[in-house]
């Protein structure tokens, strides 16, 4: 997620003090990403060194205020414009643990993944009621709207990875019933000596 980016969408509105844009930031996210006021100063001078943001004194209360530039507004659109790139996906733990947990002695995987069914699909629930109640107050401002969109892509995403666990598990029980049903290999023959002496064999027989 572009934090970066989320700040410089902030400011185009004009210009903003930190904590004021940690909680627009969270505003207009539902909380979804939650950023520390540390967070939002480290990413604001990243941007000033970088020439898209510069400071533009202090509002009444003395909070040092920033300001988008014209180079910050051109980074803006060019983030606008550009489609996210999926071709270096992001670690998904789940991936990683139902990955490791296949052959892992030990480890029933579908226990594995029985509990983690059960985690999304609750999940899942909790984001269906938060949409309802936003869809229940009549969103009227962007932020509602934003948040509305954030939490629809939440569902989205609990119903995507349910179905791939639903489908993980299936592909499991095919999988041990195809080795129940598979005969033994016969004492001696080149796929009871393994894949490779089978290969070699294999081989010799062409010769």
């Amino acid at each position: 997620m572009s934090i970066r980016h989320g700040l410089l969408a902030l400011l185009e509105r004009g210009p903003r003090y930190g904590s004021q844009l940690r909680t627009e930031f969270e505003s207009r996210t539902g909380s979804t990403w939650p950023l520390n006021v540390g967070q939002v100063y480290t990413t604001l001078s990243r941007l000033e060194r970088d020439g898209m943001v510069v400071q533009d004194g202090a509002d009444e209360a003395g909070h040092d205020l920033y300001a988008i530039t014209d180079g910050g507004r051109a980074e803006l659109r060019s983030w606008f414009g550009t489609p996210v790139d999926r071709t270096n996906p992001p670690r998904d733990e789940l991936a990683i643990k139902l990955a490791m947990a296949v052959g892992a002695p030990g480890v029933d995987i579908r226990e594995v993944i029985q509990s983690q069914r059960h985690h999304t699909l609750k999940a899942m629930q909790d984001y269906t009621r938060l949409k309802a109640q936003a869809l229940a107050d009549a969103p009227t401002n962007r932020d509602e709207v934003a948040w509305l969109l954030v939490v629809e892509q939440l569902i989205f995403q609990a119903e995507a990875e349910a179905r791939w666990l639903d489908h993980c598990e299936s592909r499991l029980v095919r999988l041990a019933e195809a080795a129940v049903t598979e005969p033994p290999a016969a004492p001696g023959s080149a796929a009871a000596r393994g894949p490779a002496r089978a290969l070699t064999a294999r081989q010799k027989s062409r010769r």
